[in-house]
């Protein structure tokens, strides 16, 4: 029997409501790791790191803040119900990577430590997420509109901001710094490339 033939279990509220909680404290535990190590990922998160190493704002209000231009987009390209959810976990980011500088005291860290384990974190949380029907949104969702709307091919867009980001970083980051970056995100990708299949996983929210 194809796995699309399978009858679905539709998540409940609860569930969704754990799975938001779960994703973004280790999205925002991973985020804390990279702040720590000055490092940086990619999309909006990238963004606020860049702007965080740049002027010492907080990274939680930056976040916030560089994803507000993307709602609108969310609603036309995902709906009221995805842009809701993302909405929510992009706060509960925000909100979790200023706690956690209070809950967790870090006086010695790896910075190869800070980017794999870091990646890791995000790639998982992210995972979580998306099985709930929910992102971080940002340039992903930016993506996404430009290629039905102009016809670009979404991770080539997606692709290219990114690269744009460790351009930047060249210039503001030390070289060791940018290249654990980098492993970070692959590390990160390779997690929810991994894991995040069609088919692979049935949940409904």
């Amino acid at each position: 029997m194809d796995a699309a033939d399978l009858p679905q279990d539709p998540h409940r509220p609860y569930e969704d409501v754990m799975a938001m909680l779960l994703g973004t404290l280790l999205v925002a535990l991973g985020v804390h790791f990279y702040s720590q190590a000055l490092l940086l990922t990619g999309s909006t998160a990238g963004m606020a790191f860049l702007v965080q190493y740049a002027t010492g704002w907080r990274f939680g209000v930056v976040f916030f803040l560089i994803n507000l231009p993307f709602y609108y987009l969310a609603i036309r390209r995902m709906g009221w119900s995805f842009t809701l959810r993302t909405f929510a976990a992009i706060a509960l980011v925000s909100l979790f990577v200023e706690l956690t500088g209070r809950w967790l005291s870090v006086d010695a860290l790896n910075a190869v430590y800070a980017a794999l384990m870091g990646g890791s974190l995000i790639g998982i949380g992210m995972l979580v997420l998306f099985r709930h029907r929910t992102s971080l949104g940002g340039i992903n969702i930016l993506a996404l509109y430009l290629q039905d709307s102009r016809g670009w091919r979404a991770g080539y867009v997606q692709l290219g901001i990114d690269g744009l980001l460790l351009l930047i970083a060249f210039f503001m980051l030390p070289l060791d710094k940018v290249a654990l970056s980098v492993v970070g995100a692959l590390v990160l990708n390779l997690i929810v490339a991994l894991n995040h299949k069609p088919g692979r996983y049935m949940g409904v929210s």
